[in-house]
This record gives C-alpha cells, structure tokens and sequence, in this order.
C-alpha cells in the first residue's frame, strides 16, 4: 500500500512539472514573437518608407510618418497570432533623421489550474534607422 501512495505522489508531481513547464513555456513564446516581430517588422517598415525623391534631391535620408504608419500596421496585422488581442501604441515618429518610438503590449491568458490567469506582456523599441555610405 505504502509504495501505491508513492506512485501516485510522483505521477501528481509530474502532471503538476508538466503543466507549470507549459504555462511558462506559452509565456515566453509570446514575448519573444512579439519582440522578434516588433524588430523585424519596424525595420522593414523604415526602409519602405525612406522618401526617396528627398534623397535624390538633397542626399537627406528622411521618412514618410505616413507611410511608416501604414507599412508597420499592415506587416504587424499579417504577421501576429490570430488569438490574441495587440494594442499597439505609436509614440514618435521623427521624419529626419528616421527615428521611431513605439511599443506593443498583449494579453495573455492561460489557465493552469481551475482559474483563467491574464496578464499583460509589453514590448518598446526605439528605432534608428542607419544607412551606410
């Protein structure tokens, strides 16, 4: 009887190691995809919108804050996870020289116990654009 017991404590534990590895897992998932997708994205973004008649004309690299704007909306919305909810916030755009700040934070939820758990993941960059010679 003694050694049942045994087998059950250690078939818990592990369910228990296996659901606490899977939270944590789908956590650091999320942050790295949005961060990796927040770097790539703004980066693609930057050159899409170099204005390129301004650097013809004065050798100034400079970008289009409209342009960018709708380039980063468009790459982010083709590129994150369909279950989950963005929100993203755009702080500056400096036109000349190519300077963006922004962030972008999501909601996870999951559910290791009988309780649904939600938090926040939050995710800022400041990007400077650098072209070389």
């Amino acid at each position: 009887m003694k050694e049942s017991y045994w087998g059950m404590f250690v078939v818990m534990l592990g369910m228990t190691a296996i659901s606490f590895i899977y939270f944590f897992q789908t956590v650091s998932n999320t942050d790295e995809q949005n961060y990796l997708l927040l770097k790539e994205i703004t980066e693609a973004a930057m050159y899409d919108a170099v204005d390129l008649a301004a650097y013809r004309a004065t050798g100034s690299v400079r970008i289009d804050r409209e342009k960018f704007v709708e380039n980063f909306v468009r790459r982010f919305a083709e590129s994150v996870t369909l279950g989950n909810t963005y929100v993203i916030k755009i702080y500056d755009v400096q036109e000349t020289p190519p300077k963006v700040s922004l962030q972008i934070s999501t909601k996870a939820k999951s559910n290791v116990t009988d309780k649904v758990i939600e938090f926040d993941i939050v995710n800022r960059l400041d990007a400077i654009l650098e072209t070389p010679y």
